[in-house]
């Protein structure tokens, strides 16, 4: 990883703002009720994969603000592994417990929220550039009930995570320019 000390710090967070020169991510058809973005990042999936199979990390890399440095859980997921996540949401603090479905160390790693929709981060090497992996990133609320995804939609939280989605995306990218 790059020298992030010449970039702007986040008072709230104490990490690197985003670089301005990190590429902009791309949406991804990945089918009805699920919002995908993916960006290439000058990084190998390995490293990668070990701060985002990790829950203690992931408020490093979050884009929409939500997810705070409090965790409680292991360090290195795999399938099956619940973790408690502390969140913060118009105004509100709560506590997430999440639940890993899926863990392919380089490659893959998802959860799933008490209401049914997952996260999920696929990771592949670019074979057309180098050095670089092209992470995607998914919002996946196919399987939820009816009500709840009008709910998600009705509510703006599609959107929000949308744009979520590509700050992540973006923030991951800029820790490695």
């Amino acid at each position: 990883m790059n020298d992030s000390s010449s970039r702007p710090i986040n008072p709230d967070t104490g990490l690197p703002q985003t670089a301005p020169q990190a590429g902009w991510p791309t949406a991804v058809d990945a089918g009805p009720k699920v919002i995908s973005y993916r960006v290439n990042v000058k990084a190998s999936p390995e490293e990668l994969w070990e701060i985002l199979a990790d829950p203690h990390r992931h408020h490093e890399i979050d884009g929409s603000d939500t997810v705070k440095p409090k965790v409680s859980g292991p360090h290195r997921l795999t399938i099956g592994d619940t973790f408690k996540v502390a969140m913060h949401k118009f105004g509100i603090d709560y506590t997430m417990k999440l639940t890993t479905v899926a863990a392919i160390p380089g490659e893959i790693v998802e959860w799933k929220h008490p209401a049914g929709h997952t996260w999920r981060w696929e990771l592949a090497a670019d074979a057309h550039h180098p050095g670089y992996t092209t992470v995607t990133e998914s919002f996946d609320y196919s399987s939820v009930p009816f009500l709840v995804a009008m709910a998600y939609y009705f509510s703006n939280t599609v959107a929000f995570n949308a744009q979520g989605i590509q700050a992540s995306l973006t923030r991951l990218a800029g820790r490695y320019l």
